[in-house]
C-alpha cells in the first residue's frame, strides 16, 4: 500500500516522544530473538509459497538490495473506438478508464495494476490519445510502437464487426517486425453468431483471433488465461539495473524548465530549450558531475521517437514519463512556482509514487517569486502536495543556476531513504509498541492482530505484515507515519502490505 493518498486526521493520536528513544535504545540481539519467536509462531498458520519466499528472502544485512519482482507489462493497442477502454475496465473489474462513443477520449492514467487468478501484472492502456485526422495511420502506429517498447506482450484490439481496416494493417506491419508476443483480440463479438467475423481476422497474419465482448465480458477470462501463458513471471522491460552512477529522471509538465535544469547541470546546451511547450523529443541520457559525484540524468523524452503531434501531447508526455521512470532510481519533479500547481503536476508526482521511485521536488523559477505569489504557493503546497510532505524540497532557478548545488544533498537523502533497511527486531518492536499504545479497532466483533512483520524489499522500502484480519487503511497509514517519524525515510515512498492468514486447523 503506497502511502500516497487519503490524507486524514491521525485518529490514533500523536507520537509518544519517548517511543523514538525507546526504539533507538533497543538491544538489537534481544529484539531479534523476540522477532524470531513471533516468526516461529507463524507455523500455526496457513502460509502459501509466496509467504515462505518473503520470509526466506528477508535479510538482516543493512546493505542488501532486495527488489520486489517487476510486474510484467501488458500493452493494449488498437485504433480509436475499438473498445480498448471497455476491455481495460473489464480486466480491472472496475470502471477506471473513460468509455465514450467519441474516438480518442483523452484520459489521465496510462498504467494500471491488474490481476487474474493469482498473477498480477501492469496493464498499459494506449487509448488516451487524440488522433490527427491527416495522419491517423502514422499516429496509431507511433503510439503502438511506444507501447511495444515499454511492454512484455501486446493485446492488439480489432473491432470484429468492422473487420481489419487500413489503419489496423498499418499497425500490424509494425507489430510483426517486433520480437514481442502479440495477441490478436476480436472485440464486440457479443454472441456465437458473430464468431465468423472474428475468424476472418486470421488474414492479418497475427495468429488466432480471440473473440471477446469487452462490454458483456464474454470470452475475457479465456483470453486472460492465454495472456498469462505468454506474459513472463517477471518483466523483462521493467527490470532494475544495479550499479553504476545513480540514475535521475527529470520530470514535469511541458515548459517548467526541465531542459534548462539539465543544461545547467551539464554546463552546456545539451537539450533544445524553446518557449514552445513540448519541444523535447529525443532521449537525453547524460553523465553529469555534481557535488563531486557522477550521476546519470535521464530527460523525459525517454524513447527514441521524433513526434510532432500537437494533439494528444499529454498522452505522449505520460508515456515518456513512464519510460524515464523505468530507467531511473530517483525522480526530480520540476514545478514552475510562477504558475499555479496544476492537476497535471500532481498526476506526474502520483506516477512517481506508483513507480516506487525516490522523489525530490524542485521548485523552479524561484527568482521570479514575489511575496503575494509566495503566500499562495505555500497554501497550494499544503493543500495539493500534502501526500508528499516527506519529499525533500529545493528552491532553484534552472535558468541562472541559483541553488542548484542544493539538489545533490536532496538526491542523496532521497536515495539513502530508498535504500534503507530496518532490522526485523526493531520493526517488530515498533509494531508491538504501536499495537499496545493504539490497538486496532474491533470490526465485526473481531480485532485483527499483527502476528509478525518484516521488510521484504528496499528500493522502495516495502514492509509485509502477517495479520489475523484485514487492517483498516487508516491503521496502515498510522504505521507508515510512525515509520517516517522514527526512521526518517525522507524522499522515499513506503509500502506497507498485509497478508491475512488463518490459524491452521488441527487434525
Amino acid at each position: 500500500m503506497p502511502d500516497n493518498n487519503d490524507q486524514e486526521h491521525d485518529e490514533y493520536g500523536d507520537l509518544d516522544p519517548k517511543l523514538s528513544e525507546k526504539i533507538a535504545e533497543l538491544d538489537e540481539s534481544e529484539a531479534l530473538m523476540r522477532a524470531n519467536a513471533l516468526r516461529a509462531g507463524l507455523q500455526d498458520y496457513d502460509l502459501n509459497e509466496e509467504d515462505l519466499d518473503i520470509l526466506e528472502t528477508a535479510t538482516e544485512d543493512p546493505d542488501a538490495i532486495v527488489y520486489l519482482p517487476a510486474l510484467p507489462v501488458l500493452a493494449i493497442v488498437g485504433r480509436p473506438n475499438v473498445g480498448k477502454s471497455a476491455l481495460v475496465n473489464r480486466i480491472l473489474g472496475r470502471r477506471e478508464a473513460v468509455v465514450q462513443d467519441t474516438p480518442g477520449v483523452t484520459r489521465d492514467r496510462v498504467a494500471y495494476k491488474a490481476e487474474h487468478g493469482v498473477r498480477r501484472f501492469t496493464l498499459m492502456d494506449t487509448g488516451g490519445w487524440e488522433p490527427d485526422a491527416k495522419g491517423i495511420n502514422a499516429s496509431v502506429a507511433a503510439q503502438a510502437e511506444i507501447a511495444v517498447e515499454l511492454a512484455d506482450a501486446v493485446l492488439f484490439i480489432v473491432d470484429a464487426n468492422v473487420g481489419a481496416t487500413s489503419t489496423d494493417e498499418h499497425v500490424v506491419r509494425m507489430l510483426r517486425a517486433t520480437k514481442k508476443p502479440v495477441i490478436l483480440v476480436a472485440n464486440k463479438v457479443d454472441d456465437a453468431r458473430q464468431e465468423p467475423e472474428a475468424a476472418a481476422l486470421w488474414s492479418l497474419g497475427l495468429g488466432q483471433p480471440w473473440p471477446v465482448s469487452a462490454l458483456h465480458g464474454r470470452g475475457v477470462a479465456d483470453l486472460l488465461d492465454h495472456v498469462l501463458t505468454v506474459l513472463p513471471e517477471v518483466s523483462a522491460v521493467a527490470k532494475e539495473e544495479v550499479g553504476g552512477p545513480r540514475r535521475v529522471a527529470i520530470l514535469g509538465r511541458p515548459n517548467v524548465g526541465k531542459s534548462s535544469l539539465l543544461n545547467k547541470a551539464v554546463g552546456e546546451e545539451r537539450v533544445v530549450v524553446n518557449e514552445l511547450a513540448g519541444t523535447t523529443r529525443d532521449p537525453v541520457d547524460e553523465q553529469v558531475e555534481l557535488g563531486g559525484k557522477v550521476w546519470r540524468f535521464v530527460d523525459t523524452a525517454g524513447i527514441r521517437r521524433r513526434m510532432n503531434l500537437a494533439q494528444g501531447a499529454d498522452f505522449y508526455a505520460s508515456l515518456r514519463t513512464s519510460a524515464a521512470l523505468e530507467k531511473a532510481e530517483v525522480a526530480v519533479v520540476v514545478l514552475d512556482v510562477s504558475d499555479v500547481i496544476s492537476e497535471q503536476d500532481v498526476r506526474i508526482i502520483d506516477l512517481v509514487l506508483e513507480s516506487g521511485r525516490a522523489l525530490v521536488l524542485a521548485f523552479n523559477k524561484w527568482d521570479l517569486l514575489d511575496d503575494d505569489r509566495r503566500r499562495y504557493l505555500e497554501r497550494e503546497i499544503e493543500q495539493d502536495l500534502a501526500h508528499v510532505a516527506w519529499a525533500p524540497r529545493v528552491n532553484i532557478s534552472a535558468r541562472t543556476g541559483r541553488h542548484l548545488e542544493k539538489l545533490v544533498p536532496a538526491l542523496e537523502l532521497a536515495l539513502k531513504s530508498w535504500d534503507t533497511r530496518i532490522p526485523t527486531g526493531k520493526f517488530n518492536a515498533l509494531v508491538a509498541e504501536l499495537a499496545s499504545e493504539h490497538p486496532h479497532p474491533v470490526r465485526g466483533g473481531k480485532q485483527p492482530r499483527i502476528l509478525f512483520g518484516t521488510q521484504a524489499a528496499t528500493r522502495p522500502p516495502t514492509f509485509v505484515l502477517f495479520t489475523t484480519g484485514f487492517l483498516d487503511p487508516g491503521y496502515r497509514r498510522f504505521i507508515t507515519r510512525r515509520l517516517r517519524e522514527i526512521f526518517g525515510f525522507e524522499g522515499s515512498p513506503i509500502n506497507v502490505n498485509m497478508r491475512v492468514r488463518e490459524r491452521r486447523k488441527r487434525t
